[in-house]
């Protein structure tokens, strides 16, 4: 037996990854329903060689249906989760509307993988932030041996975490450079995304932080350790799809660079790119597609007695949405619901 799957928002860059994913993985799927908004209504999307007709979300009945991912906004996940999961179906949400709701576990599998159980209070497990995934993995060998005090993180977000429209902007400005006629002023972004970085993404709080850099912070407490300090500038890039990111950490106790290369190798879910040479890291280019979290430039940091910096490369689509969405309803049917 296998698992009845719903995925909500087949139609976008998320949805339609899950849908791959949950392919390539041979996830156990006895049925599959494909969900969107009655003004994609009957769109196709591909689940391996099949090709699903798309239902609409404002109607659908989640009654005897195992799991739901997730891949709408926060307003209309506000209005169909609690519907899906009081109909029994298990919520994994992509959005950012659960995360720090103490009643909803927050799970990245290589981390805190038993943290799924806690789905039971509300029938809801949430994804985690496309920058905090990808981190949280590479820091959770380095904190089990030497624990982390304090982590600064500098972002280069691709384009794709803000959705079609964002990759769209890049394209359209992109060309419009090269065209004297043709002006493609800044609509998904604050200023202009094409040939030029942003340091500004999601919303400006009171502090002079923004929310992405907020929800960093929150999310790696949540998932990794509540002791841990995290600061974080997180910028848009002219990237189309990959999330990189500059760590700076800061241990308890000395960790010696060739050992942190070690434990990284051997973790989960990482690929270990270093070598000190050119071209001998990865850049996002190459991760497109990849589950896996790369990790380059691994170095001691002179200026502590304790501290080390890597370079963190991940498709954002894929481990910072999809992947771990699908990872959590494995982790979800080995633990839990114990079919397939």
């Amino acid at each position: 037996m296998g698992y009845k799957v719903v995925i909500v928002g087949a139609t976008g860059n998320v949805g339609r990854e899950m849908l791959n994913i949950l392919a390539e993985r041979e996830f156990p799927v006895d049925e599959i329903a494909a969900l969107a908004s009655r003004r994609s209504l009957g769109t196709e999307v591909s689940f391996g060689d099949r090709t699903l007709k798309t239902q609409d979300l404002a109607t659908f009945d989640f009654t005897g249906w195992d799991m739901a991912l997730f891949a709408i906004g926060s307003d209309a996940t506000k209005e169909y989760a609690p519907k899906a999961a009081g109909a029994g179906c298990v919520v994994i949400d992509n959005s950012s509307l659960y995360r720090y709701d103490p009643d909803v576990p927050l799970v990245v599998p290589e981390v805190n993988a038993d943290a799924v159980l806690g789905y039971t209070k509300k029938n809801i497990i949430a994804n985690p932030n496309c920058s905090t995934a990808q981190m949280v993995v590479a820091l959770k060998p380095l904190h089990d041996r030497a624990r982390i005090k304090r982590v600064v993180v500098s972002t280069y977000q691709s384009v794709s975490g803000a959705g079609k429209e964002g990759m769209d902007e890049l394209w359209d400005q992109t060309k419009a450079v090269y065209n004297p006629v043709s002006d493609v002023p800044p609509s998904k972004f604050t200023k202009q995304i094409a040939f030029n970085v942003i340091p500004h993404i999601d919303v400006f709080m009171e502090d002079g932080s923004t929310k992405e850099e907020w929800k960093m912070v929150a999310e790696t407490k949540k998932i990794l350790d509540p002791k841990i300090k995290l600061t974080a500038t997180c910028v848009r890039v002219p990237v189309f799809v990959g999330h990189s990111e500059a760590l700076n950490i800061e241990f308890e106790e000395f960790l010696d660079e060739d050992e942190a290369r070690d434990l990284l190798r051997e973790a989960p879910g990482i690929m270990v790119i270093d070598k000190r040479e050119d071209g001998g890291y990865i850049t996002p280019v190459e991760c497109v597609g990849d589950f896996a979290t790369y990790i380059s430039r691994i170095r001691q940091d002179s200026t502590l007695d304790n501290g080390l910096n890597l370079w963190c490369v991940s498709d954002n689509l894929r481990k910072g949405a999809a992947l771990n969405a699908v990872q959590i309803a494995e982790v979800l049917g080995q633990k839990a619901l114990k079919k397939g």
